[in-house]
């Protein structure tokens, strides 16, 4: 018995160590430095905050230029038109079938679930609303929430052209007009966390705020109403609730004691928006606005130094914030520069998680980026050079310089202009007639 007894306690020690939880925070719209921690004073962001704190904050991280492609790269760890978003996915699942991500793909949900993950997305989709596609198609045990881009948030109908009502279980319709969808997403998130606190799980929270229409908690318009722009004012308030929910999430894992287990990625999709003129031109729209209603966003973002803004190319468009946070093993409070994209965080979240790469899945085009998190001396693995594409627009960064194409899709002509990242005042000049 005694010649036993070693190796019981080592199998009871490799049993009480599970594997780690994960939870991504996807916020939708949040510019490059809109938190506190990335210096932007007038806010309010004490849970995104914390974070930064008790984990790895990036001043480097790319993301994309507008929503969609984001969350392909994100969930697929490659550049997003190997998967076929090249344009905007159908939105309207009863609608004809129309551009979604590629089945085929393979999601870090599959990846999660195929080593006995519990999985769950409650939130924003956006890669494709077809019934045959979709979250529950693409390795996500549970899903509820909006299938494509944006909805009103009280009576959860997408608001361009005439409208449609987009709020799913999995592809059951839920209606529940009068609800506020944040708060609801949070209860089944949290929900989530209280039921899977005895095995693995991976909850991906794909916000769909501070996105427009920017509909505010009241106790957050209040808190910022010192603020004398009201562009930013209204903004700071969407970013004060977003990170509210976000604390709501932190507090749960926190009192099921699984924090340290936990890893936390906190990013944005994209830069902040300045669509700012949107309206209902429609009369009897299927959400009940009047027509003239406006619905855009407040444009009151903060780039600092740097320029541009969601659907460009710009810094100001695909440099977002960025934070992992993981108690038990990374360091905490530090500040990494390096070069990271959303594309890094399939395999390195496989390397934390120790699970291999799923045979059927194609070749990944981000980087384990463990190396760099424990490191601030270690080299990124893109180099200088980072690739972008979208519809018929790309952009090419290498060193400080940043090639943009853009194409008029009436004339079908592409223009090209050369940005500097190390100007004075960096991207504003194009320097493409004296640097050819």
């Amino acid at each position: 018995m005694r010649i036993l007894l070693p190796y019981l306690l080592l199998a009871t020690l490799s049993a009480a160590a599970p594997r780690p939880n994960l939870v991504i925070l996807f916020t939708d719209d949040q510019g490059t430095l809109d938190a506190n921690c990335y210096g932007s004073t007038d806010l309010r962001t004490p849970n995104i905050d914390k974070l930064a704190a008790t984990g790895v904050r990036f001043t480097q991280a790319y993301s994309h230029t507008v929503c969609c492609p984001a969350r392909a790269a994100l969930l697929t760890g490659r550049h997003p038109q190997r998967g076929g978003v090249r344009n905007w996915t159908q939105g309207d699942m009863n609608s004809a079938k129309g551009i979604n991500m590629a089945v085929e793909e393979v999601t870090l949900a599959e990846a999660l679930k195929s080593a006995g993950y519990r999985t769950a997305l409650f939130g924003k989709w956006h890669l494709g609303a077809h019934p045959d596609h979709g979250p529950k198609k693409q390795g996500f045990d549970e899903f509820f929430g909006l299938r494509d881009g944006f909805i009103d948030n009280y009576n959860h109908h997408f608001l361009h052209g005439s409208g449609y009502h987009d709020l799913y279980e999995g592809t059951d319709e839920v209606r529940a007009e009068g609800q506020y969808f944040p708060e609801m997403m949070i209860r089944r998130c949290v929900g989530f966390l209280e039921e899977n606190r005895k095995r693995p799980f991976f909850l991906y929270v794909p916000f769909n705020i501070p996105h427009y229409p920017e509909q505010a908690l009241t106790q957050h318009t209040k808190l910022h109403a010192d603020i004398a722009d009201p562009a930013r004012r209204s903004y700071a308030a969407m970013i004060s609730t977003t990170d509210h929910y976000i604390g709501r999430i932190i507090d749960k894992i926190e009192s099921l004691g699984l924090r340290d287990n936990t890893i936390i990625v906190f990013m944005s999709d994209n830069g902040h928006s300045e669509e700012t003129g949107l309206r209902i031109r429609v009369d009897q729209h299927t959400s009940g606005r009047p027509k003239g209603y406006p619905y855009g966003a407040s444009g009151g973002g903060n780039t600092g130094r740097w320029t541009g803004h969601k659907s460009t190319f710009l810094e100001g468009g695909i440099r977002v914030p960025t934070i992992i946070s993981y108690p038990a093993r990374l360091p905490r409070g530090q500040v990494r520069d390096q070069m990271i994209t959303a594309m890094d965080w399939f395999p390195t979240v496989l390397e934390l998680c120790g699970i291999d790469q799923p045979a059927a899945a194609p070749d990944l085009d981000g980087h384990n980026i463990l190396p760099l998190i424990e490191s601030p001396t270690a080299k990124s693995e893109y180099g200088d050079v980072l690739h972008f594409a979208w519809r018929s627009d790309w952009a090419v960064r290498d060193g400080d310089w940043k090639l943009i194409a853009t194409t008029n899709r009436k004339s079908g002509q592409t223009t090209m202009t050369l940005h500097s990242l190390s100007d004075d005042r960096p991207e504003r000049k194009d320097h493409a007639a004296e640097q050819p």
